[in-house]
């Protein structure tokens, strides 16, 4: 069977001690890298790049963005990427564990943030030119300071990290149609919905269970997940499901009627029906249109 490779941040830097942190500037990532970042595959890790030139095609998650000077793409482990240039890129990438990050900022998460709130919220952004040179400054600042071996490194990375997300934020919330939400206490129920499904999709495809499992009822759950994203929650669950049998079509050898069974779907014709009702495809035409 053919996997997805899942890679982490100690595979790309072994000259700087950090296994929780990597930076560089884009062109030199590239060459390092240059055997796999234009085929599929994940991080265990969140991944920020900025793009100051050049051209190209990035698909996260089966959705195809353009590359142009000036876009900033956000990744959360798990996701599944590759990059396809049209001429060579410059700007900059860091990577980092979620641990990184709320360690320094104890009162903070990275789902505070509208790219990194949801899966569903668009993981990318694009800056004018005036814009991109001063988020550029952060970006190098922090790739500077990565490669110093100074005291207090790390917390000075992380500062500089935050303030590049916070502008980073501001200037998403202004261009992207992100809703306003006001209660924590929805972000927080979001973001335990969605890391128990990740759990539980393959077995258990019920509102109920997951309301249950987040202590509270099935239509509270709903009004939930209708406010902060528009959608209910067995769209989510379906969601879930529909976006890991793309990946095992794709990039694995296996079945369409192993792949079936493996996301907990006995009968293959419900799973064909219920996969052609959110793609508008079969499985099989998926297969077919994406090779």
């Amino acid at each position: 069977m053919k996997h997805i490779p899942i890679l982490n941040i100690q595979q790309f830097e072994q000259n700087v001690p950090m296994s929780d942190f990597y930076s560089n500037d884009l062109k030199s990532h590239l060459e390092k890298n240059k055997d796999f970042f234009h085929k599929p595959h994940r991080h265990d890790f969140f991944l920020c790049v900025l793009f100051s030139k050049g051209s190209g095609i990035h698909e996260i998650d089966f959705n195809r963005y353009t590359i142009k000077p000036g876009s900033v793409y956000f990744l959360r482990p798990g996701q599944t990427h590759y990059w396809q240039f049209d001429n060579q890129p410059e700007g900059y990438i860091f990577f980092h564990t979620q641990n990184f990050y709320e360690l320094h900022f104890s009162k903070s998460k990275l789902e505070q943030f509208p790219y990194y709130y949801s899966y569903k919220n668009t993981p990318t952004l694009h800056m004018d030119s005036n814009e991109t040179k001063r988020i550029e400054l952060i970006f190098g600042n922090i790739n500077d300071e990565y490669r110093k071996n100074l005291p207090y490194k790390k917390q000075k990375i992380a500062s500089l990290i935050n303030m590049a997300y916070i502008d980073l934020a501001r200037h998403y919330s202004t261009f992207e149609a992100t809703k306003d939400i006001t209660s924590v206490t929805y972000i927080e129920t979001l973001r335990s919905l969605e890391r128990s499904i990740n759990i539980h999709y393959k077995v258990e495809k019920s509102a109920k269970f997951y309301a249950s499992k987040l202590n509270i009822t099935p239509k509270h759950l709903n009004r939930i997940v209708k406010t902060t994203l528009g959608k209910t929650t067995t769209d989510l669950i379906t969601e879930r499901v529909i976006l890991e049998s793309k990946r095992l079509i794709v990039h694995s050898n296996n079945s369409l009627f192993t792949i079936s069974e493996t996301l907990g779907y006995q009968d293959y014709a419900y799973f064909s029906k219920v996969f052609k009702l959110k793609t508008d495809l079969t499985p099989l035409e998926f297969k077919k249109s994406y090779q």
